[in-house]
């Protein structure tokens, strides 16, 4: 059962979408809040690469000598994670959008 979230948690999650795409950047608010909800996301990746490398090093652990085949499907979403885990900012993505297709 999921922990329920508290209003302090709620008011400051993002509303937006990690995109700037639509955003005003003349509104200062819109355009602070896109930049966050980037940040946010990028950690979101981060932090699950973290996690699945941990449970990746747990499995190598347990299963030892076999760990190559017992904990392949582990490895393949560490690398397919790897791609997106870096957390590279928002400068770049605010400075030359390209619309997603």
């Amino acid at each position: 059962m999921p922990t329920p979230e508290s209003a302090l948690f709620k008011a400051a999650k993002p509303t937006v979408p990690p995109t700037f795409d639509g955003v005003d950047y003349d509104d200062n608010r819109a355009l602070k809040a896109a930049q966050d909800s980037i940040i946010r996301e990028q950690w979101v990746q981060s932090l699950m690469a973290r996690l699945i490398r941990e449970e990746m090093g747990k499995c190598y652990y347990q299963h030892g000598v076999n760990h190559l085949e017992k904990c392949g499907h582990l490895r393949e979403r560490y690398l397919q994670q790897l791609q997106k885990a870096k957390i590279r900012g928002y400068l770049f993505e605010q400075q030359n959008y390209i619309p997603e297709k």
